[in-house]
């Protein structure tokens, strides 16, 4: 009997251990294999996880993104492109291309596809002289814009990220970039598209350019398939490595991945697919009150009896985002009330606010009145009596004041 309890002791033992391994593995810290990554909750703004995302490294292909949404802001999809000389002559040996030709007629929007799903180093050029003038210039549309959207370590010298030793950026900064992008209803039409195919132009007569997504999130086919990420962009040079940038809209997030400079073309995927399961394994919402909950009672001055004792209620439903370890019902909210709350008081008036601080996250609504107040009889009274013996004073002073004109008028 005592080995019976021995060796059920030790099974006990070992289950405990392994359940509480299983969970730190849930919820572990993060490593991703990359120069440098984020996840960030992009409605929220909340940074789930970074490694060295405010340090400059080179952004090969994602460069494009901003690109992209510069040429969307500066005009339409049916306006027309020529391939200029320039625009093919200016790529390097193994650096991607359409491939356009010299003279062809474009219309943005195709460029547009050609630039975000192949990765065409040719189609950036030509989007880049025809909206900027010239490389030069739609460079500095490139590092104004980075600026207007709150990048501050990052410099652009060209529309796709051909490696420059001046061209560089950061993990947080392209965060910025992509964030902004994805607003974009077009951009996002076009980077969740696996495949499009140019047309026939004036000088390429064939349909047979296919322009295939290289992000394999948005590949039916590829074994890192899901409908839930929403695109946008890949990235690979030498100095650069594997780039990859990614946003994945599920249960209520908005979920922007950063990795520059992934080891292999695969890792990029990997380590994103790691970091997007992070995110949703280890988050969650939760609702902490809804629209009318009271909050509190409060006995207001000068009430009826009947009255005077108020429910305080909410304005809003109050959802957070959380770790799945915190414990949300263990947080206290911060109640500020108004200064002299007193009769008479309005259903639904507002009352003051309360604010839930949760994983370094405000969340605030508005305190209603669940009720009127009714003004006590008594101060009623002294109202109106103060309001007669007011109209009483000015009614003396206006026949005193003519009786001096008419004495006046006598003389």
């Amino acid at each position: 009997m005592k080995k019976i309890r021995n060796i059920f002791r030790i099974i006990v033992f070992i289950v405990i251990i392994v359940f509480n391994n299983l969970k730190v593995y849930a919820t572990d810290e993060l490593s991703i294999n990359a120069k440098a990554s984020i996840i960030v909750e992009a409605n929220s703004g909340k940074i789930i996880y970074e490694d060295n995302a405010q340090i400059q490294n080179y952004p090969a292909s994602v460069t494009k993104i901003l690109t992209a949404i510069i040429t969307l802001e500066s005009c339409k999809l049916d306006e027309m492109a020529v391939v200029t000389e320039s625009a093919i002559s200016n790529i390097p040996s193994g650096y991607v291309v359409a491939p356009l030709v010299i003279g062809e007629e474009m219309k943005i929007e195709d460029l547009l596809y050609a630039l975000l799903l192949k990765s065409s180093n040719d189609a950036a050029y030509v989007l880049a002289e025809y909206v900027g003038g010239s490389v030069e210039g739609f460079s500095d549309m490139m590092n104004k814009k980075a600026q207007e959207l709150g990048c501050k370590n990052s410099h652009f010298v060209n529309p796709n990220g051909i490696h420059n030793d001046n061209h560089y950026t950061t993990a947080y900064d392209m965060y910025l970039i992509a964030k902004y992008a994805m607003q974009n209803e077009e951009f996002v039409k076009i980077v969740s598209t696996y495949q499009y195919i140019l047309p026939a132009t004036n000088k390429y007569k064939n349909s047979d350019r296919v322009m295939k997504n290289t992000n394999n999130f948005v590949n039916p086919n590829s074994n890192y398939y899901d409908e839930t990420v929403k695109g946008v962009k890949t990235g690979t040079t030498i100095p650069a490595g594997n780039c990859l940038i990614t946003d994945t809209i599920r249960d209520d997030f908005n979920v922007i991945t950063v990795i520059l400079g992934a080891e292999t073309s695969d890792s990029k995927f990997s380590e994103t697919k790691k970091m997007i399961d992070y995110m949703f394994n280890n988050y969650t919402h939760t609702e902490i009150h809804k629209q009318g909950d009271r909050i509190k009672n409060i006995d207001v001055e000068r009430a009826t009896d009947e009255t005077k004792n108020l429910g305080v209620i909410i304005s809003d439903d109050v959802k957070v985002m959380n770790n799945i370890e915190t414990n949300v019902s263990e947080i206290e909210p911060e109640i500020f009330l108004n200064d002299n709350i007193v009769a008479p008081i309005s259903k639904g008036q507002e009352l003051g606010t309360i604010k839930y601080t949760v994983d370094g996250l405000e969340y605030n609504a508005k305190l209603l009145a669940e009720n009127d107040v009714v003004l006590k009889t008594y101060y009623v009274e002294m109202a109106i009596a103060g309001v007669a013996l007011f109209m009483s004073i000015c009614v003396v002073v206006i026949m005193n004041k003519g009786k001096k004109k008419r004495k006046k008028g006598r003389r």
